[in-house]
C-alpha cells in the first residue's frame, strides 16, 4: 500500500514537471498573461492533489482530530494541531515529518498564508538543530520552487500588475550584483520587500537559482530562531506577534545589518581607490 503512494506520489510530480515545461514552451512562443495564470491554476491543482496524497497516507484520525488536520490560520488552529500531531509524531514519525515538509513547501510554493505558524510548530514538535534545519530548507526548497513557477509561467503576470516594482527592485539588484547571497539574505531577515515578490520577481530580473536558494536558506534563519524559540512555549501564546519581542528584533536588526557589511565595505573600498 506505502509502495503504491510513493508511486503515485512520483508519478504527480513527473507529470508537474512536464506540464510546467510544456508552459515554458508555450510561453517562450507568445504565452498571455490569461495564457499563465491559466497553467498556474493547473499546477496549483496538481499540487493541491499531491497534498491530497500525502493527508491519504496519514494514520486513522478520530473525526473530532480529523477537524484539527488544517493549515493554521490563528494561534488556537495551530495549538490544535500541534495536539494532534504530537501525538501520532513518536508512533508514525516519517509521515508526521512528511505531512508538515510537503505542507510547509506547498504553502510556500503558492505564497499561501500560514508558514509562520508551521515555524512555530516545529519548535513544538521537534528538537531545535532539526526544526531550525527543516524551517530553512522548507522555506528555501518553497520559495525556490515559487521562483521556478514564475520563471515558467510569471513573466507576462509580473510585466503586467507589478512592473513598476519589479523595475525598481532590478535597479537595487543590479547595484548589488556582485554581493547579491548578501542582499537576499538582507532581505529575507528584514520586512522591506514581502518574500511572496522576491520569490516571483526574482527569475524575471535574472536572479540566478542558486543564489536565490542559498540566500533564502540562510536569510530565513534568524527570524525561524525566533519563531522556534516561541514554538518551545506554543501553549502559552496567543497572536503569532508574541512569538516576536524587542529583544529578538533588536538582534534581527544587527544580523540584518551584519549581512550587507561585507557590500558596503567593498563598495566604500572600490569608490576609494578609484
Amino acid at each position: 500500500m506505502r509502495f503504491a503512494f510513493w508511486f503515485l506520489f512520483l508519478a504527480v510530480v513527473v507529470h508537474l514537471v512536464k506540464v510546467g515545461l510544456a508552459s515554458r514552451k508555450a510561453q517562450a512562443e507568445g504565452g498571455s498573461a490569461r495564457t499563465s495564470l491559466l497553467i498556474l491554476v493547473s499546477i496549483f491543482t496538481i499540487a493541491a492533489f499531491l497534498m491530497f496524497l500525502v493527508y491519504k497516507n496519514f494514520p486513522q484520525l478520530s473525526e473530532e482530530e480529523g477537524k484539527c488536520i488544517k493549515i493554521p490560520r490563528d494561534m488556537d488552529d495551530a495549538k490544535a494541531l500541534g495536539k494532534v500531531l504530537s501525538k501520532y509524531k513518536d508512533t508514525f514519525y516519517v509521515q508526521v515529518l512528511v505531512a508538515y515538509f510537503a505542507t510547509y513547501v506547498f504553502l510556500q510554493t503558492f505564497a499561501i498564508p500560514g508558514s509562520i505558524f508551521l515555524s512555530i510548530l516545529s519548535g513544538f514538535l521537534y528538537p531545535f538543530p532539526l526544526a531550525l534545519f527543516l524551517v530553512c530548507l522548507c522555506s528555501g526548497l518553497g520559495a525556490s520552487f515559487c521562483y521556478m513557477l514564475s520563471y515558467l509561467v510569471g513573466r507576462p503576470v509580473v510585466y503586467k500588475y507589478l512592473t513598476e516594482k519589479a523595475v525598481k527592485w532590478s535597479e537595487q539588484v543590479e547595484r548589488h550584483r556582485e554581493h547579491l547571497i548578501n542582499y537576499i539574505i538582507f532581505l529575507r531577515i528584514t520586512p522591506f520587500l514581502p518574500n511572496w515578490f522576491i520569490n516571483i520577481t526574482s527569475p524575471v530580473i535574472n536572479v540566478p537559482l542558486k543564489v536565490f536558494f542559498i540566500g533564502t536558506f540562510l536569510g530565513v534563519a534568524p527570524p525561524s530562531f525566533v519563531a522556534i524559540k516561541a514554538g518551545t512555549t506554543l501553549y502559552q501564546l496567543t497572536t503569532a506577534g508574541e512569538a516576536v519581542s524587542w529583544n529578538s528584533l533588536f538582534v534581527l536588526m544587527i544580523l540584518a545589518i551584519l549581512s550587507i557589511l561585507p557590500a558596503l565595505f567593498q563598495k566604500k573600498l572600490k569608490q576609494k581607490f578609484e
